[in-house]
């Protein structure tokens, strides 16, 4: 339920009526705004009788929330949220594209520092790596844990980047804390829920990517979970979806980021390098998902791709990104002069 004020409520109105809502036993939201000041009501299990509130003059109009997720909502948020890291990458609202880019996995301290340098010398401000792999075949490189956590970290502070990085296990969580900026879930855990219900609690922002075979309502639902715990630093991810199409490794599914837009304040983000599964397909598809509206997006690069421990077949070596970055600065340019 929401409970929008009116312009002109006396603050006093207003405690009163926060005071009313926790006496009915309900966790009450202050959600100050441009466009208007509501009070959102949590805790609910079942519809609400306005009489038992107490409702009184500063309330305008009291609005029940007709989706099952409540707190993603732009019924709950009219605004967009705006989630930023600690060296200024700011996703959401009319700001520029975040482009997070980096390896699948940390394979070593120099192959970090080189992309590292790759993304300062091009103005990129995040970088991605897997510490902790999650692979299909056990006998796959699995990643190089803490120790590659650490090379990312190192990295990062030379060049001033934001480091993105997955959990894969909760038995990791302090670790991955400790040294990211941004923490990624995989599309595997998105209903994880102890996994969710564990980074609620948490004061740093979450990237939550879609499962593979989820629908909207369940990506968006995973992320109540998150900000039900009380962390609202959320960034969606759209990283395809299994169809039965086989000529890519997943369906792009790009009418989620502009449905998304439409029925959550929270930033959505497109991962081209696991929706298509194909190098030659991650620059249209980055300028594609921009053009639905992405906040941004995240994507594999490497120096070498064919060598690469993993995931080479959709990876940009570094000309490419760069090849890339240029053609997405061209068709801003472009759009600022018309």
């Amino acid at each position: 339920m929401l409970i929008v004020l009116k312009k002109e409520a006396a603050q006093k109105e207003i405690d009163e009526l926060l005071e009313n809502i926790r006496k009915a036993g309900y966790n009450p939201d202050f959600l100050p705004g441009a466009e208007r000041t509501a009070i959102g009501i949590r805790g609910n299990t079942k519809y609400i009788d306005e009489a038992e509130l107490h409702l009184n003059n500063a309330v305008k109009e009291v609005l029940h929330v007709t989706k099952p997720y409540k707190l993603v909502s732009r019924e709950w948020r009219i605004q967009d949220t705006l989630i930023r890291l600690k060296n200024g990458v700011t996703f959401g609202g009319s700001n520029p594209p975040v482009i997070i880019a980096g390896p699948c996995s940390v394979e070593s301290e120099t192959h970090v520092f080189e992309t590292a340098e790759c993304l300062f010398k091009n103005k990129v401000k995040a970088i991605r790596g897997g510490a902790f792999k999650p692979r299909t075949s056990p006998y796959a490189f699995q990643g190089l844990g803490v120790e590659g956590l650490k090379y990312l970290r190192k990295a990062a502070d030379q060049f001033g980047l934001a480091v993105v990085t997955e959990l894969l296990h909760l038995e990791t969580l302090d670790e991955v804390v400790r040294y990211a900026d941004m923490i990624q879930v995989g599309a595997r855990n998105m209903q994880n829920f102890e996994m969710l219900r564990r980074l609620g609690e948490i004061r740093k922002p979450v990237l939550l990517k879609r499962g593979m075979a989820a629908t909207i309502e369940e990506f968006l639902l995973a992320a109540e979970y998150i900000l039900a715990g009380g962390n609202d630093q959320v960034v969606l991810c759209e990283r395809g979806i299994r169809t039965f199409e086989t000529a890519t490794r997943n369906t792009l599914d790009l009418n989620a980021v502009a449905y998304i837009r439409e029925v959550s304040h929270l930033p959505i983000i497109v991962d081209p390098s696991h929706g298509t599964g194909r190098a030659s397909l991650v620059a249209p598809l980055t300028r594609a998902a921009i053009a639905a509206g992405a906040a941004g997006v995240i994507i594999e690069i490497h120096k070498e791709p064919s060598k690469a421990l993993s995931d080479g077949f959709q990876t940009l070596n570094f000309q490419q990104f760069e090849e890339l970055l240029r053609s997405i600065s061209l068709a801003r340019s472009e759009s600022d002069a018309r």
